[in-house]
């Protein structure tokens, strides 16, 4: 049997990421299109912990304190527990996912700590690891979720009150968001991912619009 499809959403934080997983999610099963769902990183297992301790800043409160070839190694073991444990075998046997974040969160989140002249190299280096080294999937497809910095910040700030939650040293840094702004840009270039824009003509788009242009995308893709 051939092996199945993972599909990628994308996005920085605050991009809306989150609910449109939810929304396309719910789409799928609505339309009883047989699929399964993921999501990185798995902050309950014990394969995340030393992601949780990077994140509350146990290795240095700033992002830049831990390199980013040490810090995505953290997150490559999580998706290397995940895929071993959980996932592999329905993959390999035709299996149909969507993940909420991939290896493609270390390019923009741990890419960010680089200079533009180094970013290829870590790239291809990221590529080597999980895909070749690690043998987990690459992508059949990638949807970036393109949203500007100002919009990143609010909707990271109102998820804050609304939850009750404090944000993490990636969160509590706006110049390391913009810098992993313009990280997914070069990510997207360098890997070919497919960008959904949050603008349209100068305003912010309807959010059911980007649901349909998303989804629109994924049938073509299974």
């Amino acid at each position: 049997m051939a092996k199945g499809k993972l599909i990628v959403l994308e996005g920085i934080d605050g991009s809306g990421k989150s609910a449109q997983f939810r929304r396309l999610c719910a789409r799928l099963e609505q339309d009883g299109i047989e699929y399964n769902h993921i999501v990185f990183p798995r902050y309950n297992e014990e394969s995340s912990a030393l992601i949780r301790m990077y994140l509350n800043g146990d290795f240095g409160t700033n992002p830049n304190d831990v390199n980013p070839y040490t810090a995505s190694t953290f997150f490559a073991v999580d998706r290397y527990a995940s895929y071993r444990k959980d996932w592999g075998s329905i993959y390999e046997n035709g299996g149909i996912f969507l993940s909420d974040r991939y290896t493609t969160s270390n390019a923009v989140h741990q890419g960010c700590k680089l200079p533009d002249e180094e970013l290829p190299a870590f790239f291809s280096w990221l590529t080597d690891l999980e895909y070749n080294k690690m043998g987990l999937p690459e992508p059949d497809l990638v949807l970036y979720l393109d949203v500007d910095l100002e919009t990143s910040i609010a909707r990271m700030r109102r998820r804050e009150e609304k939850t009750h939650t404090h944000a993490d040293i990636h969160e509590k840094d706006l110049d390391y968001l913009r810098r992993c702004l313009h990280t997914a840009d070069r990510a997207a270039d360098y890997y070919g991912w497919t960008r959904i824009p949050f603008q349209k003509d100068g305003a912010e788009r309807d959010v059911d619009e980007k649901n349909q242009d998303l989804y629109r995308i994924i049938l073509e893709t299974i």
